[in-house]
Protein backbone atom coordinates (compact mmCIF):
# COMPACT_ATOMS: atom_id res chain seq x y z
CA UNK A 1 0.00 0.00 0.00
CA UNK A 2 2.96 2.68 0.33
CA UNK A 3 3.86 1.72 -2.74
CA UNK A 4 0.70 3.41 -4.49
CA UNK A 5 0.17 6.12 -1.79
CA UNK A 6 3.56 7.58 -2.76
CA UNK A 7 2.62 7.22 -6.47
CA UNK A 8 -0.44 8.94 -6.21
CA UNK A 9 0.88 11.79 -4.04
CA UNK A 10 3.76 11.98 -7.06
CA UNK A 11 0.94 12.24 -9.48
CA UNK A 12 -0.86 14.40 -7.71
CA UNK A 13 2.01 17.11 -7.20
CA UNK A 14 2.84 17.31 -10.97
CA UNK A 15 -0.35 17.57 -11.57
CA UNK A 16 -0.38 21.07 -9.43
CA UNK A 17 2.79 21.91 -10.28
CA UNK A 18 1.57 21.68 -14.14
CA UNK A 19 -2.11 23.69 -13.41
CA UNK A 20 0.01 26.52 -11.03
CA UNK A 21 2.44 27.45 -13.85
CA UNK A 22 1.05 29.61 -16.14
CA UNK A 23 0.68 28.74 -19.90
CA UNK A 24 3.42 30.71 -21.71
CA UNK A 25 5.64 29.41 -19.03
CA UNK A 26 4.80 25.92 -20.32
CA UNK A 27 4.90 26.63 -23.72
CA UNK A 28 8.40 28.11 -24.06
CA UNK A 29 9.69 25.18 -21.73
CA UNK A 30 8.40 23.47 -24.61
CA UNK A 31 10.22 25.31 -27.82
CA UNK A 32 13.20 25.24 -25.44
CA UNK A 33 13.50 21.24 -26.14
CA UNK A 34 15.98 20.30 -28.61
CA UNK A 35 15.25 17.86 -31.48
CA UNK A 36 15.59 14.18 -30.21
CA UNK A 37 17.80 13.34 -32.96
CA UNK A 38 20.55 15.42 -31.88
CA UNK A 39 20.17 14.46 -28.15
CA UNK A 40 20.71 10.89 -29.11
CA UNK A 41 23.20 11.18 -31.70
CA UNK A 42 24.93 15.09 -31.23
CA UNK A 43 26.38 16.48 -34.49
CA UNK A 44 26.77 13.10 -36.25
CA UNK A 45 23.05 13.70 -38.21
CA UNK A 46 24.31 16.87 -39.60
CA UNK A 47 27.74 15.95 -40.79
CA UNK A 48 26.08 12.77 -42.62
CA UNK A 49 23.48 15.21 -43.92
CA UNK A 50 25.77 17.97 -45.59
CA UNK A 51 28.24 14.66 -46.44
CA UNK A 52 25.43 13.42 -48.45
CA UNK A 53 24.17 16.74 -50.05
CA UNK A 54 28.02 17.86 -50.99
CA UNK A 55 28.06 14.49 -52.75
CA UNK A 56 24.94 14.46 -54.40
CA UNK A 57 26.05 18.06 -55.65
CA UNK A 58 29.30 17.45 -57.04
CA UNK A 59 27.48 13.94 -59.50
CA UNK A 60 25.43 16.96 -60.78
CA UNK A 61 28.17 18.49 -61.57
CA UNK A 62 30.00 16.17 -63.24
CA UNK A 63 27.19 15.17 -65.60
Amino acid sequence: MAKSDELVTYITQRIVRYMETPREVRRSQKQAKEPWVSKWFGMLPLALKMWIKSTRRGRKEQR
